[in-house]
């Protein structure tokens, strides 16, 4: 008897191991919040080099410069191995980066004893982990988008930003967990450069446990979800449109059977053949445009400066007078996940372009708010606080999740992996341009920095609806068609 409905539990099973991947991108990238303190005075220790704050800075970001890497080799990684070799590849990548931060001594250097040497050895192995976040990035939502029938896609590949998100938050807590009863150390004690280490030991009994040991353990903690999503996606099928470009028409005829029933897996082949005939076409194939609007997609996402709130709240909110920063980090963090819920319970029926907008103006009046409450310093700071909550939730129904679905499902199949390396590693560099000038720009006027960030929302905004395509309800080779024609 020929299965003609597909299997629901078999395609969410294969899409929450590829949104592991995106836990872990949340994951890797928050872990360094909770430990950088420790780790900063740890390397003040050292006695062959003076550990600055700039180069803290290095330390703190290093895994930004993997990330751009990550993210421009994913196209040829996934083109050339696969979506799921290349997703295993990422999970290694996640895990020794892990194992290493938490021990770069092994095999080379004395345990506990800070050196210049170990330095470049702990920041590769954190460029190895950005490695890894640039490739899921860029290759989970690819390879969500390749598995999921059109009418459940965005929704499905909205569950990659949620992951995301909620890996972040998991992080905090995992971080709160280890620091424990003990405390980070404090600024006055990292200024004196803290005793010379000398063992782990004489370091706990000063009570610097947090410089000998927290740190490590943060880091470590990344191995228990990375080792599962190495293991895990080894048992997921490749993506069938990739098994058809690479000519196993078979095996992805069995993987469209399992998902979308019999009938319909063999009219989507159909289509997926239809549109793969060159196995590799150049990238501006299709025109320029397509490339354009993925790019600005990405460029967008973090122009409108979601990442200078995320990263920076507790400083703008202790700016503003607000008694506990952190507690309305925490209530921000709550809201984030809750629009992001949002935006995965109502892409499927109100389209991309309708959230993108609606979004992206909501954040200009957020931002407005922002901007206004530091003009004029007699309003309320509860002003500037709500219109920084409402910046954050549009965003998160909007530009968070829709980007990704986006970016996943807008480039013809032929030229899918080079065109979201691309975009992606777009992202990337946007991301490191506004978050290192947030910081000078913010020191140097508030409300020019918001009323900035304000414009480009607008600009946001009036980008989707003149130039992006809706793509609700498209399959992948309706996609292909439309930019066919639009080069005709």
């Amino acid at each position: 008897m020929q299965n003609n409905s597909g299997s629901k539990s078999y395609l969410f099973t294969i899409v929450l191991v590829a949104v592991l991947g995106g836990l872990l991108f949340g994951y890797d990238t928050a872990v360094i919040s909770g430990a950088e303190r420790g780790l900063q005075a740890f390397f003040m220790g050292a006695q062959d080099f003076n550990y600055t704050s700039f180069l803290h800075g290095i330390t703190s970001s290093s895994a930004l410069l993997g990330c751009i890497i990550g993210s421009a080799i994913s196209g040829l990684m996934a083109g050339r191995f696969g979506r799921k070799k290349s997703l295993f590849v990422a999970g290694v990548c996640f895990f020794l980066s892990a194992a290493g931060s938490y021990y770069p001594e092994f095999l080379f250097f004395e345990k506990g004893v800070p050196t210049v040497s170990l330095w470049v050895v702990f920041n590769l192995y954190r460029v190895l982990g950005g490695i890894g976040v640039g490739m899921a990035s860029a290759i989970c939502p690819m390879y969500i988008a390749e598995v999921a029938p059109a009418d459940k896609r965005g929704t499905l590949v909205s569950w990659n930003q949620f992951a995301i998100i909620f890996g972040q938050l998991v992080v905090y807590f995992v971080n709160f967990v280890i620091l424990g009863d003990h405390i980070a150390p404090k600024m006055e004690v990292m200024a004196e450069g803290i005793s010379r280490i000398v063992n782990l030991d004489e370091l706990a009994a000063d009570g610097n446990w947090s410089v000998s040991l927290g740190w490590r353990l943060m880091f470590v903690s990344e191995c228990v979800p990375a080792g599962l999503f190495t293991i895990l996606i080894l048992l997921v099928p490749e993506t069938p449109r990739y098994l058809a470009m690479a000519g196993k028409e078979r095996q992805a005829l069995e993987v469209l059977e399992r998902i979308n029933g019999s009938s319909r897996a063999k009219k989507i082949l159909e289509e997926i053949e239809s549109t793969v005939v060159e196995e590799k076409e150049k990238l501006l194939t299709y025109g320029w445009l397509v490339i354009f609007i993925g790019i600005m997609l990405s460029v967008f996402q973090q122009a409108v400066g979601i990442n200078a709130v995320l990263y920076y709240a507790p400083r703008i909110f202790e700016s503003m007078g607000m008694g506990n920063p952190m507690m309305q980090t925490v209530m921000m963090g709550v809201i984030n996940i809750t629009f992001t819920l949002v935006a995965i319970l109502t892409v499927e029926k109100i389209g991309r372009k309708p959230l993108l907008i609606v979004g992206s103006l909501g954040m200009a009046l957020g931002a407005l708010g922002v901007t206004l409450s530091a003009a004029i310093p007699t309003l309320p700071g509860i002003i500037g606080v709500l219109s920084i909550m409402i910046y954050s939730a549009c965003f998160m129904f909007s530009w968070g999740p829709i980007c990704w679905v986006l970016i996943s499902e807008i480039f013809p199949n032929t030229i899918r992996g080079a065109a979201v390396a691309i975009a992606v590693a777009f992202q990337w560099i946007s991301n490191f341009i506004v978050s290192s000038t947030f910081v000078p720009m913010y020191a140097w006027s508030p409300s020019f920095t918001y009323g900035l960030y304000a414009v480009i929302c607008v600009l946001a905004a009036v980008f989707v609806w003149k130039l992006v395509p809706e793509t609700k309800g498209k399959t992948l080779e309706q996609m292909t068609d439309l930019w066919k024609k639009s080069i005709k």
